[in-house]
């Protein structure tokens, strides 16, 4: 097994017949998903999604695959393939197109009518797509694919196969092998063993679940929990999900017609993907149950249902401001019922546990994950990776999505089924398929990519460090006047503090220590403005550390007049 090294350099050139894969994102994180395949001189992407920022990541709100990689040989790129219609697969399409915007899209009805929505959005226009489904056959210049049925929580997911001259590769992307999903698709093992038959020589598996023993339970299995909670609930029931989870949103109206209730969606997102959804038909609404939201207000409590947005807790989502009571018309009562039906996705948890105790605050009875099964996982746990692994019997595995320790994970699940070369990589480690052998030959340029406001890549790690000071540490300012010709401090120093205990202290005693080393540096001959703010840098940062044991941000202004 074969793992990054962080002295790894660039990559040699790829052999005629070899086949080379450069993922720039989604290994060794859960999200940011994108995979390139080059083969000829050619360029196949698969996938191209954002990872959403965590508490470290202060004032960004998304972050992207770099493209550094491939940027100087975008016209190489036959097509960009998506997977599934979720965010960390299709979110960053809209930044790849702006650079540029021709690049054709391969993906399902659902998946392409999603990214639509999006591009419009963006204000792009469409570009060419290439609409598939399962058992379509696409070639794009020396790529020819193949699309699977695969299983996952959002519907018309595909895996896909890629034939080239260096071999066959099977990309999962994500997956679980439900075998009653409520819409009846189940993944294609059929054509899984089909492919093994034909001898896979690289399988990308799905790793998010690896670490996870056993089997991922039914979406059917939290029918009945959903049918508890309407029938012991008195009063408004809010439902919190994924903008994007067609088949639970499927399970809620179900209930809601048996209970006689009517529904209405909360959240922009949720009315835009919902809207898709039926009107492509992977989303049955029965005639008379949906409302407008203003609308429900005008029923009485035991007959409201609202499907909202918020599940991870997020600052401006929908079910946030419910739980501040900021909302503009849906107020929580004593004794309404609020159900949680996400997972939690990691980094967000202290913001979901924040958004549950609000509810629970105004009276509300939160059902969520940790009290009831009320979801389950899109992902394969580690029985459905092992079968997979037996009937596909590739010669190397790659794993993919998941953060390394899922990647490790999948990797002993796929060595104990005899698979002999695993190759574990992260972000921009560079894999060459050469004579049906995967192994690690280099590393690429490959960072977090920043999105800020209509700012795309100028945050930098250095401005998110400012950032974490200036938020947990605050910040000192110091203006220090220093007379031209006499090299003595004329003015000052004014000093000021905010966001920190120091806001009120008279500072007489680093004055002075500032006044003193200026005049100490100036007399050694350091008068380059620059040097003389680094020493009062300096001088401050070792007072404010001895007496009060903090390291705010110090931001010194030396002026010569």
């Amino acid at each position: 097994m074969s793992h990054p090294h962080p002295e790894l350099s660039a990559p040699p050139e790829l052999p005629a017949h070899g086949l080379r894969v450069i993922p720039l994102g989604g290994l060794g994180e859960v999200g940011r998903n994108m995979t390139v395949f080059e083969y000829a001189g050619r360029l196949l992407i698969v996938d191209c999604g954002v990872l959403f920022p965590e508490d470290h990541h202060p004032g960004v709100d998304l972050i992207l695959p770099d493209f550094a990689a491939i940027r100087d040989r975008l016209d190489d790129v036959e097509a960009l393939v998506l997977t599934h219609g979720h965010e960390d697969h299709i979110g960053a399409t809209p930044y790849l197109l702006r650079e540029r915007q021709d690049i054709p899209l391969v993906g399902s009805e659902l998946t392409l009518a999603l990214l639509d929505s999006k591009l419009r959005e963006h204000r792009l226009k469409q570009t060419v797509h290439h609409k598939v489904a399962e058992g379509d056959r696409l070639q794009l210049g020396p790529f020819e694919l193949e699309f699977v049925a695969v299983n996952h929580s959002i519907p018309d997911a595909l895996a896909v196969a890629i034939r080239t001259g260096a071999g066959l590769v099977l990309h999962t992307g994500d997956f679980k092998m439900d075998q009653l999903p409520l819409d009846g698709r189940i993944t294609d093992l059929r054509a899984f063993a089909r492919l093994g038959e034909e001898g896979v020589d690289l399988f990308l598996t799905d790793s998010t679940n690896a670490e996870t023993p056993g089997f991922t339970p039914a979406e059917k299995s939290i029918t009945p929990v959903i049918d508890q909670v309407f029938r012991e609930s008195k009063q408004r029931i809010v439902v919190a999900c994924f903008a994007s989870h067609v088949h639970r949103v499927q399970q809620v109206l179900d209930a809601a017609v048996a209970h006689d209730r009517r529904v209405a969606y909360v959240g922009r997102s949720m009315v835009r993907n919902m809207a898709i959804a039926r009107d492509l038909g992977y989303l049955t609404v029965p005639p008379g149950v949906m409302v407008e939201a203003k609308e429900l207000a005008s029923l009485p409590p035991e007959r409201q249902v609202l499907i909202s947005t918020g599940s991870q807790g997020e600052p401006m989502s929908a079910l946030s401001r419910i739980a501040q009571r900021s909302h503009n018309f849906v107020h929580i009562e004593e004794g309404d019922t609020v159900l949680m039906a996400s997972s939690l996705i990691p980094g967000n948890e202290n913001a979901v546990y924040r958004v549950i105790n609000g509810l629970a605050r105004w009276g509300a009875r939160v059902v969520h994950k940790g009290n009831a099964l009320v979801h389950v996982s899109g992902h394969a746990s580690a029985g459905e990776l092992l079968y997979c692994y037996n009937i596909v019997k590739p010669r190397n595995v790659l794993p993919v999505h998941g953060e390394i320790r899922h990647m490790l994970a999948n990797a002993d699940l796929a060595r104990a089924t005899g698979v002999e070369n695993v190759v574990v990589a992260e972000d921009g480690v560079v894999v060459d398929l050469v004579d049906g052998v995967a192994s690690i030959t280099g590393k690429v340029e490959c960072g977090y990519v920043f999105v800020d406001g209509t700012s795309v890549g100028d945050i930098t790690e250095a401005d998110l460090k400012d950032r974490r000071i200036l938020g947990e540490e605050g910040f000192i300012s110091i203006i220090v006047v220093v007379d031209s010709v006499s090299g003595k401090v004329s003015a000052g120093p004014e000093i000021q503090a905010r966001g920190n205990a120091l806001e009120g202290e008279n500072f007489d005693d680093v004055k002075r220590s500032i006044t003193q080393a200026l005049d100490r540096a100036i007399a050694e001959g350091n008068t380059d403005s620059y040097q003389l703010q680094q020493t009062v840098r300096r001088t401050v940062g070792r007072w404010v550390s001895n007496t009060h044991r903090r390291r705010p941000m110090i931001i010194p202004v030396v002026v010569e007049a």
